[in-house]
């Protein structure tokens, strides 16, 4: 193994990655850069049976909108090409022949009736858990139980067979957890796992640990659910000779209540997403919306992410990259679970957004309010960020909540109009446009001053004047400083939707 840090990030296309993936990436990807080191990914296809259709896409396109951008992978090639498992198939039959040579491995011609029948068998003995180990092996149709001449004789003729791992009886393996502190299985407890398909295709357990030796890597940074499989990998490096990678497995990203992994049907229950971005199920058509599409910033997406499992040690919780890329450690990632809180994520989100510059956020902006059907340049809406990035949680608000920008007003919030209008201020509204329209240098501090100046002339209560004036602009109650709104719509826009209410109220 080199003395270089090198970390891959395996994802297996066989549906759409999750938050939990994408976060073992982000980890993978910190690891590498604060030790300058290679992240790698890999893409482990070697069960075809569970290909999905566009989810490969689907990973390389979550990561690019990440910036999660891999050194060596199969988009970009590198010295350990391919990155493909399915494309490095005529790799992995020569160590699973090395295997079985060194008697580690054996020929196993078992139908999948035979194996149901064993099952059958050891769960009417009181078993609830059966599995091919060292006693059942015994039982069975194997390369160590059947003789010679009969083995040579069944693969002279064709039959069908699968490569087993030849698991040892009564030893305790153990291994060390960059997170974890030192684990340990017992042997008895294992099954002896498929290494070699019929089909000639090797399983992930021989592929994951031959193509992690051949690409050199050095800390195998994962999730907690392969933690079970990792004795089963360390007895696979015994078995061939050689150095093991570090071992460290990330904690599960939980539901809100804690109970249990968080899943798309969390997230479907509750109303938040649980992919990074938007993917359509290519069986069913059915549509789920990425946090992308919501709105999130990807700086947002990952420091939320980020928090789920690391600890800084300090009370940051906002982070750059750059800042992150120097402060994250494996050591600070916990052992337990963290709970997925929505309501936080937002609050990452929101606060990304204030920072923002105006015209960055306008880049993000311009292209939501252009699907949306408005004209506006870059410059305008720039303007709408600055006014607006205060109060929303989603860059897709901007749109949306401050729609008023982009479009005439058609309602207004009927609570305020009948609990504020009265017909006896028709003359003072009139006189309110009129002094809009006579401004001659408009700013929001010069329209402030003569509105108040006029409703003060008028003997006017301004609790019963502002509110009404917003409704007419925006049409609801909420929004930015009222006469900044008011600078930025200008005076014409701002005389017209006086007189438009004028009339509408009065029809």
């Amino acid at each position: 193994m080199s003395s270089r840090v090198r970390v891959r990030f395996a994802p297996s296309p066989t549906g759409p990655l999750h938050i939990g993936g994408v976060r073992t990436a982000l980890y993978n990807y910190l690891f590498a850069k604060r030790n300058r080191g290679t992240f790698i990914l890999r893409i482990e296809d070697t069960d075809q049976t569970r290909y999905v259709p566009g989810a490969e896409d689907f990973i390389f396109e979550a990561l690019d909108w990440c910036g999660l951008i891999p050194e060596e992978g199969p988009a970009n090639g590198g010295p350990y090409a391919p990155y493909r498992q399915s494309e490095r198939k005529d790799i992995y039959q020569k160590y699973a022949d090395q295997l079985l040579e060194s008697g580690n491995a054996y020929i196993a011609f078992d139908t999948p009736e035979e194996l149901q029948e064993m099952r059958q068998r050891i769960k009417s003995e009181g078993n609830p858990s059966p599995q091919y180990d060292s006693i059942t092996r015994q039982y069975m149709k194997n390369s160590l139980m059947l003789p010679q001449d009969e083995v040579k004789s069944r693969l002279a003729n064709g039959e069908p067979y699968v490569f087993r791992l030849k698991m040892p009886r009564n030893e305790e393996i153990k291994f060390e957890d960059l997170i974890r502190g030192w684990v340990s299985f017992h042997s008895n407890q294992l099954d002896d796992k498929v290494l070699m398909k019929a089909d000639g295709l090797p399983t992930y357990h021989l592929a994951n640990i031959v193509d992690d030796h051949l690409m050199e890597i050095s800390h195998v940074i994962r999730g907690e659910e392969w933690l079970p499989s990792t004795p089963l990998h360390v007895m696979l490096y015994r078995a061939f000779g050689w150095e093991m990678p570090h071992f460290a497995h990330l904690p599960l990203i939980l539901r809100p209540d804690g109970n249990g992994k968080l899943s798309k049907r969390d997230g479907d229950r509750l109303g938040f997403p649980v992919f990074p971005i938007n993917w359509t199920d290519p069986e069913t058509g059915e549509k789920s919306t990425g946090f992308r599409e919501m709105g999130f910033a990807k700086e947002a997406f990952l420091n939320m992410l980020v928090m789920l499992g690391w600890n800084p040690g300090t009370d940051q919780e906002i982070f750059s990259m750059d800042e992150l890329v120097r402060t994250f450690s494996i050591e600070r990632v916990g052992k337990s679970g963290s709970k997925f809180d929505f309501d936080k994520a937002k609050w990452f989100n929101q606060q990304y957004i204030k920072r923002m510059d105006d015209a960055e956020l306008a880049d993000a902006v311009l292209p939501r309010v252009q699907a949306a059907g408005y004209k506006a340049d870059r410059k305008f809406v720039a303007e709408v960020c600055r006014l607006l990035k205060e109060r929303v949680h989603f860059i897709n608000e901007i749109v949306t909540e401050g729609k008023y920008f982009f479009e005439p007003v058609s309602t207004y919030d009927e609570k305020t109009v009948n609990k504020k209008w009265k017909p006896e201020l028709r003359e003072s509204f009139v006189e309110i446009g009129k002094l809009f329209g006579s401004l001659n240098s408009y700013s929001a501090e010069e329209a402030e001053q003569q509105v108040k100046g006029l409703v003060e002339q008028k003997q006017l209560k301004l609790g019963d004047v502002m509110p009404l004036l917003r409704v007419m602009l925006t049409g609801t109650t909420a929004g930015p400083p009222l006469f900044e709104m008011a600078a930025l719509l200008g005076k014409d826009e701002v005389v017209r939707r006086i007189e438009k209410f004028l009339t509408s109220i009065n029809e």
